[in-house]
Protein backbone atom coordinates (compact mmCIF):
# COMPACT_ATOMS: atom_id res chain seq x y z
CA UNK A 1 0.00 0.00 0.00
CA UNK A 2 3.00 2.30 0.91
CA UNK A 3 4.59 2.07 -2.44
CA UNK A 4 0.95 2.61 -4.20
CA UNK A 5 0.40 5.78 -2.58
CA UNK A 6 3.81 7.19 -3.41
CA UNK A 7 3.77 5.85 -6.93
CA UNK A 8 0.14 7.91 -6.94
CA UNK A 9 1.74 10.99 -5.28
CA UNK A 10 4.74 11.50 -8.03
CA UNK A 11 1.86 11.10 -10.75
CA UNK A 12 0.22 13.88 -9.14
CA UNK A 13 3.27 16.26 -9.31
CA UNK A 14 3.96 15.90 -12.62
CA UNK A 15 0.50 16.70 -13.75
CA UNK A 16 0.73 19.72 -11.78
CA UNK A 17 3.86 20.17 -13.08
CA UNK A 18 2.59 20.14 -16.30
CA UNK A 19 -0.53 22.48 -15.61
CA UNK A 20 2.36 24.68 -13.95
CA UNK A 21 4.19 24.80 -17.79
CA UNK A 22 1.47 25.51 -19.47
CA UNK A 23 0.59 28.45 -17.63
CA UNK A 24 4.27 29.86 -17.79
CA UNK A 25 4.19 29.48 -21.36
CA UNK A 26 6.89 28.81 -23.56
CA UNK A 27 10.53 28.97 -22.40
CA UNK A 28 12.76 31.41 -22.73
CA UNK A 29 15.00 29.43 -25.00
CA UNK A 30 12.04 28.22 -26.98
CA UNK A 31 11.40 31.36 -27.89
CA UNK A 32 14.87 32.83 -28.95
CA UNK A 33 14.73 29.51 -30.75
CA UNK A 34 12.28 30.43 -32.81
CA UNK A 35 13.96 34.00 -33.77
CA UNK A 36 16.83 32.19 -35.05
CA UNK A 37 15.17 30.08 -36.89
CA UNK A 38 13.37 32.98 -38.06
CA UNK A 39 17.36 34.35 -39.07
CA UNK A 40 17.95 30.88 -40.84
CA UNK A 41 14.83 31.22 -43.53
CA UNK A 42 15.85 34.80 -43.76
CA UNK A 43 19.18 33.88 -44.39
CA UNK A 44 18.07 31.38 -47.15
CA UNK A 45 15.58 34.15 -48.76
CA UNK A 46 19.04 36.64 -49.51
CA UNK A 47 20.89 33.55 -50.74
CA UNK A 48 17.98 33.01 -53.43
CA UNK A 49 17.59 36.48 -54.27
CA UNK A 50 21.50 37.27 -54.60
CA UNK A 51 21.62 34.69 -56.80
CA UNK A 52 19.22 35.82 -58.76
CA UNK A 53 20.52 39.08 -59.12
CA UNK A 54 24.16 37.38 -60.02
CA UNK A 55 22.77 35.60 -62.65
CA UNK A 56 20.07 38.25 -64.30
CA UNK A 57 22.08 41.54 -63.55
CA UNK A 58 25.47 40.58 -63.21
CA UNK A 59 28.35 42.65 -61.49
CA UNK A 60 28.57 46.04 -62.88
CA UNK A 61 33.03 45.41 -62.97
CA UNK A 62 34.96 48.77 -62.72
CA UNK A 63 37.89 50.01 -64.48
CA UNK A 64 40.20 47.67 -62.57
CA UNK A 65 38.57 44.45 -64.19
CA UNK A 66 37.16 45.71 -67.99
CA UNK A 67 40.27 47.88 -68.67
CA UNK A 68 40.20 51.99 -69.62
CA UNK A 69 41.30 55.21 -69.29
CA UNK A 70 42.26 56.97 -65.54
CA UNK A 71 42.90 60.25 -65.39
CA UNK A 72 44.15 62.60 -62.08
CA UNK A 73 43.86 66.08 -61.62
CA UNK A 74 43.84 68.74 -58.80
CA UNK A 75 42.21 72.04 -58.82
CA UNK A 76 43.14 74.83 -56.91
CA UNK A 77 39.89 75.60 -55.68
CA UNK A 78 37.21 73.65 -53.96
CA UNK A 79 34.46 72.62 -56.51
CA UNK A 80 31.15 70.47 -55.82
CA UNK A 81 31.51 67.23 -57.22
CA UNK A 82 27.90 67.22 -58.58
CA UNK A 83 28.85 70.80 -60.25
CA UNK A 84 32.10 69.31 -61.95
CA UNK A 85 30.21 66.24 -62.92
CA UNK A 86 27.66 68.47 -65.09
CA UNK A 87 30.58 70.65 -66.19
CA UNK A 88 32.71 67.65 -67.82
CA UNK A 89 29.34 65.71 -68.73
CA UNK A 90 28.62 69.09 -71.38
CA UNK A 91 31.90 68.09 -72.67
CA UNK A 92 31.87 64.42 -72.91
CA UNK A 93 30.00 62.60 -75.27
CA UNK A 94 30.87 59.06 -73.58
CA UNK A 95 29.91 57.62 -70.02
CA UNK A 96 32.48 58.01 -67.50
CA UNK A 97 33.44 57.67 -63.67
CA UNK A 98 34.52 60.55 -61.30
CA UNK A 99 35.62 60.54 -57.94
CA UNK A 100 37.10 63.13 -55.33
CA UNK A 101 38.72 63.28 -52.29
CA UNK A 102 36.91 64.88 -49.15
CA UNK A 103 38.55 68.44 -50.06
CA UNK A 104 37.51 68.12 -53.64
CA UNK A 105 40.10 69.18 -54.82
CA UNK A 106 41.66 65.64 -56.48
CA UNK A 107 39.97 64.31 -59.04
CA UNK A 108 39.71 60.96 -60.87
CA UNK A 109 37.78 60.11 -64.20
CA UNK A 110 37.41 56.50 -65.24
CA UNK A 111 36.26 55.92 -68.79
CA UNK A 112 35.54 52.45 -70.47
CA UNK A 113 38.06 51.41 -73.33
CA UNK A 114 37.28 52.82 -76.61
CA UNK A 115 36.08 56.08 -75.02
CA UNK A 116 35.11 58.31 -77.77
CA UNK A 117 36.58 61.74 -75.77
CA UNK A 118 39.90 60.70 -74.33
CA UNK A 119 41.23 63.04 -71.43
CA UNK A 120 44.63 63.64 -71.45
CA UNK A 121 46.57 67.12 -70.59
CA UNK A 122 45.98 68.81 -74.15
CA UNK A 123 42.14 68.14 -73.17
CA UNK A 124 42.00 69.14 -69.75
CA UNK A 125 44.24 72.40 -70.73
CA UNK A 126 41.27 73.34 -73.01
CA UNK A 127 38.44 72.19 -70.15
CA UNK A 128 40.07 74.62 -67.94
CA UNK A 129 40.21 77.55 -70.09
CA UNK A 130 36.58 76.89 -70.60
CA UNK A 131 35.46 76.32 -67.42
CA UNK A 132 37.56 78.50 -65.59
CA UNK A 133 38.80 76.22 -63.05
CA UNK A 134 42.49 76.26 -62.40
CA UNK A 135 43.61 73.05 -62.87
CA UNK A 136 46.83 70.52 -62.90
CA UNK A 137 46.93 67.52 -64.50
CA UNK A 138 48.70 64.61 -62.31
CA UNK A 139 48.87 61.43 -64.74
CA UNK A 140 47.10 59.87 -66.97
CA UNK A 141 47.20 56.21 -67.43
CA UNK A 142 45.70 53.63 -69.58
CA UNK A 143 44.75 50.05 -68.66
CA UNK A 144 44.64 47.35 -71.12
CA UNK A 145 41.61 44.86 -71.26
CA UNK A 146 44.39 42.07 -70.84
CA UNK A 147 45.65 43.72 -67.19
CA UNK A 148 41.89 43.38 -66.38
CA UNK A 149 40.97 39.83 -67.60
CA UNK A 150 44.46 39.01 -65.21
CA UNK A 151 42.93 40.82 -62.61
CA UNK A 152 39.62 38.60 -62.66
CA UNK A 153 41.54 35.64 -62.51
CA UNK A 154 43.46 36.28 -59.48
CA UNK A 155 40.84 38.15 -58.14
CA UNK A 156 38.98 34.93 -58.25
CA UNK A 157 41.93 32.88 -57.53
CA UNK A 158 42.18 34.44 -54.24
CA UNK A 159 38.91 34.02 -53.14
CA UNK A 160 38.90 30.29 -54.20
CA UNK A 161 42.37 29.55 -52.42
CA UNK A 162 40.96 31.91 -48.98
CA UNK A 163 37.64 29.75 -49.03
CA UNK A 164 39.80 26.53 -49.41
CA UNK A 165 42.42 27.28 -46.57
CA UNK A 166 39.26 28.12 -43.84
CA UNK A 167 37.60 24.78 -44.95
CA UNK A 168 40.63 22.97 -44.36
CA UNK A 169 41.43 24.42 -40.94
CA UNK A 170 37.49 24.68 -40.23
CA UNK A 171 37.71 20.57 -40.79
CA UNK A 172 41.18 20.08 -38.57
CA UNK A 173 39.50 22.23 -35.65
CA UNK A 174 35.84 21.20 -35.47
CA UNK A 175 33.65 17.91 -35.88
CA UNK A 176 33.09 18.06 -39.54
CA UNK A 177 28.93 18.78 -39.00
CA UNK A 178 30.44 21.77 -37.16
CA UNK A 179 32.47 23.13 -39.95
CA UNK A 180 30.39 22.83 -42.19
CA UNK A 181 27.77 25.42 -40.72
CA UNK A 182 30.73 27.64 -40.67
CA UNK A 183 31.68 27.21 -44.16
CA UNK A 184 27.92 27.71 -45.54
CA UNK A 185 27.82 30.60 -43.08
CA UNK A 186 30.99 32.00 -44.90
CA UNK A 187 29.58 31.55 -48.13
CA UNK A 188 26.27 33.21 -47.36
CA UNK A 189 28.41 36.79 -46.42
CA UNK A 190 30.17 36.65 -49.29
CA UNK A 191 26.81 35.80 -52.25
CA UNK A 192 25.15 38.79 -50.03
CA UNK A 193 27.64 40.99 -50.28
CA UNK A 194 28.09 40.20 -54.13
CA UNK A 195 24.30 39.77 -54.54
CA UNK A 196 23.83 43.47 -53.36
CA UNK A 197 26.44 45.01 -55.40
CA UNK A 198 24.63 43.58 -58.50
CA UNK A 199 21.08 44.54 -57.63
CA UNK A 200 22.26 47.87 -56.72
CA UNK A 201 24.48 48.31 -59.92
CA UNK A 202 27.40 49.28 -57.75
CA UNK A 203 30.86 49.49 -59.37
CA UNK A 204 33.00 46.40 -58.46
CA UNK A 205 36.87 47.74 -58.16
CA UNK A 206 39.59 46.13 -56.42
CA UNK A 207 39.43 47.85 -53.53
CA UNK A 208 35.57 45.65 -53.04
CA UNK A 209 37.04 42.56 -53.85
CA UNK A 210 39.60 43.53 -50.71
CA UNK A 211 36.76 44.32 -48.97
CA UNK A 212 35.29 41.24 -49.92
CA UNK A 213 38.53 39.05 -48.40
CA UNK A 214 38.43 40.95 -44.90
CA UNK A 215 34.42 40.10 -44.61
CA UNK A 216 35.80 36.14 -45.54
CA UNK A 217 38.31 36.43 -41.96
CA UNK A 218 35.62 38.55 -40.15
CA UNK A 219 32.88 35.77 -40.72
CA UNK A 220 34.93 32.55 -39.86
CA UNK A 221 36.21 34.27 -36.76
CA UNK A 222 32.52 35.06 -35.33
CA UNK A 223 31.47 31.36 -36.42
CA UNK A 224 34.52 29.73 -34.26
CA UNK A 225 34.01 31.75 -31.55
CA UNK A 226 29.89 30.03 -31.47
CA UNK A 227 31.13 26.85 -32.64
CA UNK A 228 33.75 26.88 -29.56
CA UNK A 229 31.17 27.55 -27.42
CA UNK A 230 28.63 24.92 -28.58
CA UNK A 231 31.00 22.26 -28.39
CA UNK A 232 31.94 23.42 -24.77
CA UNK A 233 28.06 23.10 -23.82
CA UNK A 234 27.15 20.05 -25.54
CA UNK A 235 30.67 18.29 -23.08
CA UNK A 236 28.81 19.80 -19.99
CA UNK A 237 24.80 20.24 -20.39
CA UNK A 238 23.80 16.50 -20.92
CA UNK A 239 20.69 17.17 -19.55
CA UNK A 240 19.30 19.38 -22.27
CA UNK A 241 17.88 18.45 -25.88
CA UNK A 242 20.25 19.70 -29.02
CA UNK A 243 17.56 23.15 -29.85
CA UNK A 244 18.50 24.13 -26.15
CA UNK A 245 22.59 23.26 -26.40
CA UNK A 246 22.25 25.84 -29.76
CA UNK A 247 20.18 28.49 -28.07
CA UNK A 248 22.46 28.78 -24.68
CA UNK A 249 25.51 28.51 -26.92
CA UNK A 250 24.38 31.37 -29.24
CA UNK A 251 23.24 33.27 -25.87
CA UNK A 252 26.37 33.14 -24.28
CA UNK A 253 28.15 34.72 -26.90
CA UNK A 254 25.52 37.34 -28.45
CA UNK A 255 26.69 40.16 -26.32
CA UNK A 256 30.48 40.11 -27.52
CA UNK A 257 28.92 39.27 -31.15
CA UNK A 258 27.19 42.92 -30.84
CA UNK A 259 29.39 44.45 -29.41
CA UNK A 260 32.16 43.69 -31.88
CA UNK A 261 29.64 43.88 -34.75
CA UNK A 262 28.69 47.38 -33.66
CA UNK A 263 32.35 48.90 -32.78
CA UNK A 264 33.30 47.51 -36.54
CA UNK A 265 30.39 49.28 -37.70
CA UNK A 266 31.40 52.69 -36.23
CA UNK A 267 34.52 52.26 -37.66
CA UNK A 268 33.19 51.09 -41.23
CA UNK A 269 30.69 54.07 -40.94
CA UNK A 270 34.08 56.68 -40.36
CA UNK A 271 35.63 55.68 -43.46
CA UNK A 272 32.00 55.81 -45.60
CA UNK A 273 31.58 59.48 -44.60
CA UNK A 274 35.25 60.47 -44.32
CA UNK A 275 37.14 58.46 -46.90
CA UNK A 276 35.28 60.31 -49.68
CA UNK A 277 33.99 58.74 -53.09
CA UNK A 278 36.92 56.18 -53.83
CA UNK A 279 36.71 54.42 -50.65
CA UNK A 280 32.61 54.35 -50.83
CA UNK A 281 32.43 50.64 -52.29
CA UNK A 282 34.94 49.17 -50.04
CA UNK A 283 32.96 50.98 -47.00
CA UNK A 284 29.60 49.15 -48.29
CA UNK A 285 30.41 45.80 -48.55
CA UNK A 286 32.26 46.20 -45.63
CA UNK A 287 29.53 47.37 -43.50
CA UNK A 288 27.08 44.80 -45.37
CA UNK A 289 29.59 42.07 -44.92
CA UNK A 290 29.42 42.72 -41.25
CA UNK A 291 25.81 42.81 -40.56
CA UNK A 292 25.01 39.90 -42.69
CA UNK A 293 28.15 38.09 -41.23
CA UNK A 294 26.49 38.55 -37.37
CA UNK A 295 23.19 37.51 -38.87
CA UNK A 296 24.65 34.18 -40.53
CA UNK A 297 26.96 33.37 -37.88
CA UNK A 298 24.37 33.31 -35.29
CA UNK A 299 21.07 31.74 -38.19
CA UNK A 300 23.11 29.76 -39.64
CA UNK A 301 26.62 28.61 -38.64
CA UNK A 302 24.91 27.35 -35.31
CA UNK A 303 21.78 25.92 -36.67
CA UNK A 304 23.13 24.23 -39.70
CA UNK A 305 25.22 21.28 -37.61
CA UNK A 306 21.54 20.60 -36.02
CA UNK A 307 19.84 20.25 -38.88
CA UNK A 308 22.39 17.78 -40.52
CA UNK A 309 22.37 15.46 -36.94
CA UNK A 310 24.76 16.65 -34.63
CA UNK A 311 23.94 15.60 -31.33
CA UNK A 312 25.45 16.36 -27.82
CA UNK A 313 26.37 12.59 -27.40
CA UNK A 314 28.84 12.70 -29.79
CA UNK A 315 31.09 14.97 -28.07
CA UNK A 316 29.83 13.04 -24.46
CA UNK A 317 31.29 9.73 -26.17
CA UNK A 318 34.57 11.51 -27.28
CA UNK A 319 35.37 12.63 -24.08
CA UNK A 320 35.21 9.33 -22.46
CA UNK A 321 36.85 7.55 -25.00
CA UNK A 322 39.78 10.19 -23.88
CA UNK A 323 39.32 9.83 -20.56
CA UNK A 324 39.59 5.84 -20.84
CA UNK A 325 42.91 6.28 -22.93
CA UNK A 326 43.99 8.51 -20.18
CA UNK A 327 43.48 5.54 -17.35
CA UNK A 328 44.79 3.12 -19.93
Amino acid sequence: MGTKSIKTESIVINEQDGLEQNKTGPTPLATFSKYRLAGFYLAIILIVLSLIGLGTKGLNLGLDFTGGYMTEFTTSQNIARSQMHNQLAAHLSGNFELNSSAANTHWTIRQADGAANIIDKTWLTKFASQSGYDITPQDSVYIGAQVGAELIDNGGLALLVAASAMMLYLTWRFEWRLACGSLVALVHDVVVVLGLFAWLGLPFDLTVLASVLAIIGYSLNDSIIIGDRLREVMRVKTNMNMSDLVDTAVKSTMTRSLITSGTTLATIGAIWIFGGQPLQGFAISLFAGVVFGTLSSIAVSATIPQLIGLTPEFYQHRAQALLLHDEI
